[in-house]
């Protein structure tokens, strides 16, 4: 889902650049992930990378055709009109956390992370009662827009069009949580040669402004 706004750029790009169209299917890591291992058949999977090397070790992505093509980081939103909290550093955020109503964090690797930063700073047990948990393909923005969560962590690319929050900003970089994306072909493409050609348009220097206008950074 991070992932969805920057690749709907790259592949009008591509398509322009190449004749060759795309149809991009954007769903919960998770679910993609499932759907993959059950065989269902994709020319590309884009993925968080340590997954894509799941679905390459279970013989579902062709050997040798992964391609890291972007790195995402986390930010913190409010919602619009709250007062916006202290983050710039690794206190300040703990500190905002505590005093947080609801906290809402990703079902994705970003979420994992921060679930084991709340461990490692020995509030998990406490902030646990307040804690929301977006359903997989949600959005924590939206929830954060709707006035359900107070604080929500997500990828700054996935908070960068959410409509009635505000964006504190990143994550201070003593615990920024940075995901790089990878894609692959998968085993059952019958159009291995214009997926090779999509994984380099998207990781090559052409993309990266379109990586950096969503908040993202060439991998």
């Amino acid at each position: 889902m991070a992932t969805r706004q920057v690749l709907a750029e790259l592949t009008a790009g591509f398509t322009q650049a190449t004749g060759r169209h795309a149809a991009i299917e954007s769903v919960g890591g998770v679910d993609a992930a499932r759907r993959v291992q059950a065989g269902e058949a994709f020319d590309v999977v884009v993925l968080a990378s340590d997954a894509i090397d799941k679905l390459m070790a279970a013989g579902c992505l062709r050997p040798g055709s992964k391609v890291d093509w972007v790195r995402s980081g986390v930010a913190v939103a409010v919602p619009a009109g709250a007062p916006l909290p202290d983050i710039s550093s690794e206190d300040a955020v703990r500190a905002a956390v505590l005093a947080a109503p609801s906290i809402s964090l990703s079902t994705g690797p970003s979420g994992v992370a921060l679930g084991r930063l709340f461990e490692r700073w020995g509030i998990a047990h406490e902030i646990a009662p307040r804690m929301v948990q977006a359903p997989p393909g949600v959005p924590v923005g939206s929830l954060v827009a709707k006035g359900q969560v107070a604080l929500g962590f997500q990828q700054l690319s996935e908070l960068l069009h959410v409509q009635g929050i505000a964006i504190v900003g990143p994550l201070p970089p003593a615990i920024q949580i940075t995901t790089t994306f990878s894609a692959g072909i998968g085993v059952h493409s019958q159009q291995a040669d214009a997926a090779r050609e999509l994984l380099a348009y998207i990781a090559s220097p052409l993309a990266a402004d379109a990586k950096r206008k969503q908040g993202m950074e060439p991998a």
